[in-house]
């Protein structure tokens, strides 16, 4: 069962993607419903987390950023399950909710680049990702957004009928030398194949 203010949050997007901007979903046979998932995808637009979250039938896990939270915008945000980060200054406090929520059984959307991007290309993946899919072993399901971008860019508060292509990959776990990977330089490069997996859709 879902909480009322994800539901009606849920209901409002779902219809919008299908009747304003035609979503077309590819790979659908590939999405995980059950258990703990780190779903990885490239960040196109504020469009898409719920864009994600429209792929599932029940409630997923947000991150959106902390200034966000700030007056009626808190309670909304959480009620849709959000979990806030400082994206300027990113701490393990975040870090450590989002893999205690994996370890809980939920399934958290991340975009590993950490910012939308301002051109149209993906970017490098923070290490953040990296360390997050070691410490919480979760299966890990890549996500590529195509249009999300021709529909709402960064900057701009118009929003554009364009149409949005989600393509879901197959799901992986990491390798056992990669789950017993140790510092920053480690989890860069757990981070840089989650990326390149997903870039690879």
């Amino acid at each position: 069962m879902m909480n009322w203010v994800y539901w009606v949050s849920w209901m409002t997007f779902r219809c919008a993607y299908r009747s304003l901007f035609g979503c077309r979903i590819i790979g659908r046979e590939h999405l995980v419903t059950d258990g703990p998932v780190l779903i990885a995808a490239n960040h196109e637009s504020f469009l898409d987390p719920p864009l994600i979250g429209s792929l599932y039938n029940d409630e997923i896990d947000y991150l959106a950023r902390k200034t966000l939270f700030k007056g009626i915008g808190g309670p909304l945000l959480r009620g849709c399950n959000c979990i806030p980060v400082d994206q300027d200054h990113p701490d393990m406090a975040s870090l450590k909710t989002i893999i205690h929520r994996l370890r809980d059984g939920n399934r958290v959307v991340v975009f590993p680049e950490g910012s939308r991007t301002l051109d149209g290309t993906i970017g490098r993946a923070q290490p953040g990702i990296g360390l997050v899919a070691v410490k919480s072993g979760a299966l890990i399901q890549p996500v590529r957004i195509c249009g999300a971008r021709d529909a709402l860019p960064r900057g701009s508060s118009r929003l554009r009928f364009a149409r949005i292509t989600v393509t879901i990959g197959p799901p992986f776990r990491l390798t056992a030398a990669e789950s017993a990977a140790k510092g920053r330089e480690d989890y860069q490069r757990i981070a840089d194949r989650i990326m390149d997996t997903v870039k690879a859709l």
